[in-house]
């Protein structure tokens, strides 16, 4: 358990040493096993949103990580690898974010416009809080 604890901690450090030129930085620390930057930069660029970074991840492969959390950070995106990440894994999910990062100054609509590549689009987030269908139909 300690031996998880410590390579959960090095791979959240990994990647904030990777990410912190692409995304601001919520905390400029140490952080435990889990690193926390902030979408302003890109906002601010060019009207992506971390909503939208998040949803553009699905294009790559990647279940997104946890956003708009902690709520005291402004367009927060919280990421939590854990002990079973690889070098190789932590680089790729990396070289993806960075990859989103150029496309949200190079071209800020298709970040807008995913998830491009899912069967299903975009959703209307508000409508489905307000009218959950949790029932699927085959």
């Amino acid at each position: 358990l300690k031996r998880a604890s410590e390579v959960a901690v090095l791979n959240a450090n990994y990647i904030k040493e990777k990410l912190k030129a692409h995304y601001d930085l919520a905390y400029n620390r140490t952080c435990m096993h889990e690193c926390v930057f902030s979408g302003k930069r890109q906002v601010r660029e060019s009207g992506v949103h971390t909503s939208d970074i998040a949803k553009r991840l699905l294009d790559y492969g990647y279940h997104p990580p946890t956003i708009y959390f902690p709520m005291i950070v402004p367009e927060a995106i919280m990421i939590e690898p854990n002990e079973t990440e690889s070098l190789e894994t932590l680089d790729a999910f990396c070289d993806t974010m960075i990859t989103i990062a150029r496309e949200a100054r190079e071209n800020p609509e298709q970040v807008k416009s995913a998830p491009l590549t899912t069967p299903v689009r975009r959703l209307d987030e508000v409508r489905a809080a307000r009218e959950p269908d949790v029932c699927w139909k085959g």
